[in-house]
């Protein structure tokens, strides 16, 4: 991984949009965003902020959260650590 995130910030792997549903395909126009992810990469923190998600976690997400990133044909989303809305386990 060569995206280091700074500050608060952590970077997350979006879950892939369902394309079925039953015998349905769904088109690209209709698929909701996923609204939860993998960390791949986190920052160290602030001085006001420690640093509690770790690379590995899976979290949950709001709707308009984050700035899409796409780096060698991956997709990403850069958001702070205040954005995240539960770790699931």
């Amino acid at each position: 991984m060569n995206i280091k995130p700074l500050g608060d910030r952590v970077l997350v792997v979006p879950a892939q949009a369902e394309e079925k549903i039953g015998g349905l395909i769904i088109p690209d126009t209709a698929k909701e965003k996923p609204l939860h992810g993998k960390v791949v990469a986190t920052g160290n923190g602030t001085k006001d902020e420690e640093m509690i998600l770790k690379a590995g976690d899976e979290v949950l997400y709001g709707k308009y959260s984050g700035t899409e990133l796409e780096f060698e044909g991956e997709k990403y989303l850069m958001m702070r650590q205040s954005d995240v809305l539960a770790v699931i386990e």
